[in-house]
């Protein structure tokens, strides 16, 4: 059988996805929310490769293959992999892609995904490599978008804290950029959205806006995508502590913001909302964070051939 072109295929990053590859994710996705199919991966073996802490990532990699009938082999500490040791990610993505038939990995290092793809040609599945890129953190995000929303094109989408080093948003942008959105950037100077993405919008033709406060784009806004600010991506101290408060969400901000403005979180959050917006009808991190399963459910049927 011939494969199909996302048999085998690695997922390291958004811009190697077109907008069919992001609508054949999300159309997938939608349909294993509705209808699971607990058999479609039986037989198959995935890698859980976490060098560095998750809870929603892979746990819901593991529990995806495991809902589609796979199993998982892994670990989610780097100190209990031979890295422990010395060994290079190469040598150890060369061996892990002999027992297994797709990896899904995070690394705090940027551009680890795409040396683990160059070790082994088992899929990978880049779960986040460093303040570089999180594909499938972006994928669960448009498809929660789309659910919300009843659309992805035309929406005016706030992304709020950490922008500079914020591996969520940097990819999500990215993706954004097949709907036509109007975006707005609400950071400080020194977190505020690198310059070769505001490029990539420019010469995209896509509208955004620098802000300084949630207050002033609240109310124009579908979608409010709430960061939280990365105390491990900082090398300066004092600028992390200079940051970590400045921008929360709490009800008093929601008063006078569109019926159908949704606030989503990557997640985890530590502060940046308050838990009486959990109690708002605008609260929808919770069931973005549900959609990670069925996104990464989409991606391992298609790279396992499963799907087309």
């Amino acid at each position: 059988m011939l494969k199909n072109n996302w048999q085998d295929r690695d997922i390291i990053s958004i811009p190697e996805l077109s907008r069919t590859d992001i609508l054949t994710v999300l159309k997938h996705a939608g349909e294993l929310k509705k209808k699971p199919q607990p058999k479609l991966l039986e037989g198959k073996v995935m890698g859980s490769c976490f060098f560095e802490p998750s809870t929603r990532t892979r746990l819901s990699f593991e529990t995806a293959m495991q809902r589609l009938g796979g199993r998982v082999i892994g670990f989610a500490d780097a100190a209990v992999s031979s890295a422990s040791k010395g060994e290079t990610l190469y040598d150890g993505m060369k061996i892990i892609g002999q027992y297994v038939d797709v990896i899904a990995m995070r690394h705090p290092l940027e551009g680890s995904a795409r040396r683990a793809s160059e070790a082994t040609d088992k899929p990978i599945l880049n779960g986040g490599d460093g303040a570089n890129q999180h594909p499938t953190q972006t994928l669960l995000d448009l498809f929660t978008i789309k659910e919300c929303q009843n659309k992805l094109t035309g929406l005016k989408i706030a992304m709020v804290g950490d922008l500079r080093y914020g591996r969520t948003v940097h990819s999500l942008l990215q993706a954004l950029k097949f709907f036509q959105p109007t975006l707005y950037f609400v950071a400080p100077n020194f977190l505020q959205m690198p310059d070769y993405l505001l490029r990539e919008l420019d010469t995209a033709g896509i509208k955004y806006y620098c802000k300084d406060t949630i207050d002033e784009v609240i109310r124009q806004v579908d979608i409010l995508y709430m960061t939280r600010i990365q105390k491990e991506r900082f090398s300066d101290i004092t600028e992390y502590e200079k940051a970590k408060s400045m921008y929360i969400l709490d009800t008093p901000l929601l008063r006078g913001v569109k019926p159908n403005m949704r606030v989503l979180h990557p997640l985890p959050r530590v502060g940046e909302i308050t838990s009486a917006v959990d109690n708002t009808p605008h609260a929808y991190y919770f069931q973005q964070a549900e959609n990670g399963l069925y996104a990464r459910q989409a991606l391992l049927g298609l790279v396992l051939g499963k799907l087309n």
